[in-house]
């Protein structure tokens, strides 16, 4: 299905079934768990001057690497046991796919939302990518980021990333997604999960390289589709939605046709 069809297939199934299924498309149940999701902040300013520390031990900030390039930033934690390492190992397979490179068409930023992280942590996870993508783990472009809660949460706000610590399991409970930010520091667009393509990437680096934000049709796209942390997939919100408008659509039908007969037997009785 062409990208405007399906724009419109997903416009047409929002207008006819947003009185009825509100509660499956608000912003509570397009979050994978209750407190944890994305906001919708494109064209927010990113805070560049954030105080951060790289993978090096040394001082950084995004201003250091804004300017000229397009950003893509990538919330994360480096100790998290779940699907935070497929998330950036995703993101790197895809990279590797692309003849845009590093430090010549963008910067990559990974940063830690667990105050607690340290450089050594942002080093080993960069160090296990290494393994298998070397020359990109190993480009001055790529940045993995710690910092104090207040810069990390900081910047976590204003991409409109939320996550919650989970005191019963040790874990933060959040979204896998990354962002593209314009060479100025601001919020482009989001890639949500690990299902996003090559040509996806592509066109998000491109669209942020040129300075431009998110359209209105790729939020609608965004409500089309969410992350479901438990199958690492996406599901098809809209499928949904018009099978239920199936379904209503069939029993309304068969409503009238049975009133229909019942008429008719009356007007002939």
């Amino acid at each position: 299905m062409s990208r405007a069809r399906y724009l419109s297939a997903c416009g047409l199934a929002l207008a006819l079934l947003l009185p009825i299924a509100a509660g499956a498309v608000d912003g509570k149940n397009l979050s994978p768990f209750a407190g944890a999701g994305i906001d919708d902040r494109l064209g927010a300013a990113l805070p560049l001057d954030a105080p951060f520390t790289d993978q090096h031990g040394d001082a950084a900030t995004l201003r250091q690497y804004s300017g000229t390039l397009p950003m893509i930033v990538v919330p994360v934690y480096f100790t998290c046991p779940n699907v935070c390492s497929a998330q950036l190992a995703t993101l790197f397979m895809l990279l590797a796919a692309l003849n845009y490179q590093p430090g010549r068409d963008y910067q990559l930023v990974a940063f830690s939302f667990k105050p607690e992280e340290t450089p050594t942590d942002a080093a080993a996870q960069l160090a296990a990518l290494a393994r298998r993508w070397p020359e990109l783990a190993h480009n001055p472009a790529v940045h993995f980021l710690v910092g104090p809660q207040g810069s990390s949460a900081g910047l976590a706000k204003a991409m409109g990333f939320r996550y919650r610590f989970d005191p019963q399991v040790g874990e933060y409970a959040h979204t896998s997604a990354i962002a593209t930010v314009t060479a100025n520091g601001t919020l482009a667009r989001w890639l949500y999960g690990l299902g996003y393509q090559a040509s996806d990437l592509r066109l998000a680096v491109t669209e942020a390289g040129q300075g431009k934000v998110g359209s209105l049709g790729d939020r609608l796209l965004l409500l089309c589709f969410h992350y479901d942390p438990r199958t690492g997939g996406y599901d098809n919100l809209v499928i949904r939605m018009l099978q239920a408008g199936g379904v209503l659509t069939c029993l309304l039908l068969g409503g009238g046709i049975a009133l229909a007969v019942v008429r008719e037997r009356r007007r002939v009785a």
